[in-house]
């Protein structure tokens, strides 16, 4: 086991309201981003937290990792359902690698 998940979420999630409670102007500029982000319902919960688990991912982000599998299970999300927005995250990661790749070796043929 990598880390207690259940432990870890509530640090997070305290943390967070004791930074948002020395500076509340920022938390609710925050939260503004997760309200815009949902307005419409365009997107259903559940489908916005498989994708915000798969970009907490992507940028290693322990703490998003931890809130966002908590809230995909609130969602309603399945397993197989997160697996498979986690094999989307891989693969991208993997296609930056690529790409990334292709700069760099530009980049040392270019210093030639």
């Amino acid at each position: 086991m990598f880390t207690d998940w259940k432990n870890h979420t509530a640090l997070v999630k305290k943390a967070f309201g004791k930074l948002g409670q020395k500076h509340p102007k920022m938390l609710q500029a925050y939260g503004a981003l997760s309200k815009a982000a949902a307005e419409g319902d365009v997107l259903d919960a559940k489908t916005r937290e498989l994708i915000a688990l798969a970009v907490a991912v992507t940028t290693r982000c322990e703490s998003c990792i931890s809130v966002h599998a908590q809230e995909a299970v609130n969602a309603g999300a399945s397993e197989e359902e997160v697996a498979a927005a986690l094999a989307t995250a891989i693969a991208l990661n993997a296609g930056a690698a690529y790409t990334y790749s292709l700069r760099a070796l530009e980049a040392f043929e270019e210093q030639k």
